[in-house]
C-alpha cells in the first residue's frame, strides 16, 4: 500500500520567515517567492501541503520568479507568429480604403471603409442609421467585387425588403438575414463570404456561451469582441448600429468604443429633414469631420453643399437677423441667427433658445445691457433661434448673437450681405476665434460682402481676404454695432 510523503518534510522554513517578510512575500529587493509542485509543475498562489491539480502531498515547493507574472503566475516568451519587420518594408495596400458610393459618409471615415475594419454608427431611434445603412450596403453591392450582408436582430427580412424597395435599393449581392443569435450571424458569415456585413444592432445579438441578457454589459462586449476577431481575420468592413442612452452617450459598456476602429454619431432634429453624422474615433482619418444627409420619403441623400438650408431669403433687411459661420468639424457652414425681443414683464422675463446655448446667451444679453446705450433686455422677454435645424453652441457665433438681438432691440435691420465671426467677453471685448480664413472664404463664395471679425484677423494681419470681401476687424461690442449700422445705411 503506497503511502504519502510527509507534509512537513517539504514545507517552506518558518513559512516565509524574516527573510521573506512573512506568508511568503518577499521585502526590499529579494526576489518574490513562488511555489511549484515538482510533480506536475503547477503553481499555487499559497503555499499547500496537497497540491490542488495533480493531488500530491508535500511536492509543492519554494521557488523564485524570475520572469514577468501574471496572477502569480510566470509568463514565458514563445516564437510570435508573425516576426516583427521594418516598418518601410510593411506594404499599405490592405489598409487603404474603399469607397462606399455615399459621399458625405466617405468625407467622414475618411475615403471609404477599410476591410477589416469595424465601425460603430449611433444614433436616437427614429433617426435613420438603417435608412443609411440599407443604402450603403446597396452602393457596395452594386460596386461589384463581394457581396454586402445585412443582419437585422430588431426587424423581419420583410420590413427590410419593404424600406429596401421604397428607395429602390435592391440588388442581387445584397442579403438580407434577421438573426438575434451570434452563432447563426458568423454562419451567414460562412455561406455568404461578403465584403460588408452591416449588423443592425448589436444591442440585439446575444451568444449563448457568455452569462446576461442580450443589450446587457457582458453580451455586448463579448458579441463585439468576437465580430471584432471575425472582420480582422477575414478581412470583412463591419458596420455596427449601436443605441444610444437618453444622455446621447453610446448604450453599453465604454469599451465598446475602444474595440472598434470608428465611433459615429448621428444626429438630427426630427422636425427638421436635416441629419450630420459627426466622427467621434477614426484610426482612418480624420476624427473630426461632418457629414450633413437630407431625410426625404425616398430616403436619405448626401448634401454636398448644405450652407443653403440655414439662410432665409428676405425681400428686405428684417431686423432681429443675422448671419456668422460656424465650423462643423472642417467644414464652414454659413448660419443665419435670428433673434426677438418681447414685451415688457413683470418678474422674471423667459430666456427661449432653439439650436443655440442658453448659457452663452444669457451672458450675451448680460453684456449688452451692460456695455451698450439706448439697450434694455432685464425685463424684456428674449428668444433666439437658429434656422434649419442646425445647433450652434461654439463661442464664434456670440457676436452674430448679439448682433441679432441688438437688431431686435433697436428695431434696426442689419444688412443681408453682411457676416459676424467672433466671440464676446464678458467686458464687451470681441476674441479671436479659430479658422477664420475658411470661414471668410465660405462667406464669399455665398455672396456675402462685409465680414466683422476679431482683432488680428483682417487682412493686415493675416494677408487673405477673399476677393470682393470688405474686412473689418472690431474690438468691442459697442463698435461691432456701430459697423453694422453704418454698412446698413451703405
Amino acid at each position: 500500500m503506497t503511502t504519502s510523503r510527509s507534509t512537513t518534510s517539504r514545507a517552506p522554513s518558518a513559512r516565509g520567515g524574516a527573510a521573506t517578510g512573512g506568508r511568503g512575500r518577499a521585502t526590499g529587493r529579494d526576489p518574490r517567492p513562488a511555489y511549484e509542485c515538482d510533480a506536475c509543475g503547477h503553481q499555487p498562489p499559497k503555499w499547500v501541503g496537497r497540491c490542488p491539480e495533480c493531488g500530491e502531498w508535500g511536492s509543492v515547493v519554494e521557488s523564485t520568479i524570475t520572469g514577468p507574472t501574471v496572477s502569480g503566475r510566470v509568463v514565458s516568451s514563445r516564437m510570435p507568429a508573425e516576426p516583427a519587420r521594418p516598418i518601410a518594408t510593411i506594404s499599405a495596400a490592405p489598409a487603404r480604403a474603399r469607397p462606399t458610393g455615399v459621399s458625405e459618409l466617405d468625407r467622414v471615415l475618411g475615403g471609404g471603409l477599410v476591410p477589416g475594419a469595424v465601425v460603430l454608427l449611433a444614433g436616437e431611434p427614429g433617426v435613420g442609421k438603417s435608412t443609411l445603412l440599407l443604402d450603403v450596403a446597396q452602393q457596395w453591392a452594386a460596386g461589384g467585387g463581394s457581396p454586402s450582408l445585412v443582419v437585422s436582430g430588431e426587424e423581419s427580412v420583410s420590413q427590410v425588403r419593404l424600406r429596401a424597395e421604397r428607395m429602390g435599393a435592391l440588388h442581387d449581392q445584397l442579403y438580407l438575414a434577421a438573426e438575434s443569435d451570434l452563432s447563426a450571424v458568423l454562419g451567414h458569415l460562412d455561406a455568404v463570404k461578403p465584403g460588408l456585413l452591416v449588423l443592425d444592432s448589436v444591442q440585439t445579438i446575444s451568444t449563448p456561451g457568455t452569462e446576461g441578457v442580450p443589450g446587457g454589459v457582458t453580451q455586448v462586449r463579448a458579441v463585439t469582441a468576437a465580430l471584432v476577431s471575425v472582420a480582422k481575420e477575414r478581412n470583412i468592413a463591419t458596420v455596427l448600429v449601436g443605441h444610444v442612452t437618453k444622455d446621447g452617450q453610446v448604450a453599453g459598456p465604454r469599451v465598446l468604443e475602444h474595440l472598434v476602429d470608428v465611433v459615429l454619431h448621428f444626429e438630427g432634429d426630427k422636425h427638421s429633414s436635416l441629419r450630420m453624422v459627426r466622427g467621434v474615433k477614426n484610426r482612418f482619418g480624420a476624427a473630426d469631420e461632418v457629414g450633413c444627409f437630407e431625410m426625404h420619403e425616398g430616403g436619405i441623400t448626401s448634401l454636398a453643399d448644405p450652407s443653403g438650408l440655414f439662410l432665409t431669403r428676405y425681400s428686405e433687411p428684417v431686423p432681429g437677423t443675422c448671419v456668422t459661420v460656424a465650423m462643423e468639424g472642417r467644414r464652414a457652414l454659413v448660419t443665419e441667427v435670428q433673434a426677438l425681443i418681447g414685451a415688457t414683464v413683470a418678474g422674471s422675463p423667459r430666456r427661449t433658445v432653439s439650436g443655440l446655448d442658453s448659457a452663452r446667451l444669457a451672458m450675451v444679453l448680460a453684456v449688452l445691457q451692460r456695455r451698450t446705450e439706448r439697450l434694455t433686455l432685464h425685463d424684456r422677454e428674449v428668444f433666439a433661434a437658429t434656422v434649419g435645424g442646425i445647433r450652434v453652441v461654439e463661442p464664434a457665433a456670440d457676436l452674430a448673437v448679439a448682433l441679432a438681438v441688438a437688431s431686435g432691440g433697436l428695431n434696426l435691420a442689419i444688412a443681408p450681405h453682411l457676416v459676424a465671426i467672433g466671440e464676446v467677453g464678458l467686458t464687451g471685448e470681441v476674441r479671436r476665434v479659430g479658422a477664420v480664413p475658411r470661414r471668410l472664404a465660405e462667406a464669399a463664395r455665398l455672396g456675402f460682402r462685409i465680414a466683422l471679425v476679431p482683432p488680428g484677423c483682417g487682412p493686415e494681419s493675416t494677408g487673405v481676404v477673399p476677393e470682393q470681401m470688405r474686412v473689418m476687424e472690431v474690438t468691442d461690442v459697442r463698435t461691432a454695432l456701430q459697423c453694422a449700422a453704418r454698412a446698413s445705411a451703405e
